[in-house]
């Protein structure tokens, strides 16, 4: 007998995606989701719409805290 193959947990991030929703970067950010609307909102973390939805590009995320560090964020990326 088989089983069906697992499902990834909703806490489980994968690497390999360019946009996520803004839950995911929150988590990633270790920010609660009013917060990162709120980033969103002031222009302070990049977003762009995808039909009706909100997705932030993984890479601003690095952006981000690479601003809030006073460094580049290729800088980030790269080590």
């Amino acid at each position: 007998m088989t089983t069906a193959p697992a499902t990834l947990a909703p806490t489980t991030a994968d690497p390999t995606l360019l946009l996520l929703t803004v839950e995911e970067a929150a988590r990633r950010l270790g920010i609660g989701r009013t917060t990162c609307f709120a980033l969103i909102a002031s222009g302070e973390l990049e977003s762009v719409k995808v039909g009706s939805l909100r997705r932030i590009p993984a890479d601003a995320l690095a952006a981000y805290v690479g601003r809030l560090r006073g460094v580049s964020a290729s800088s980030l990326v790269d080590a």
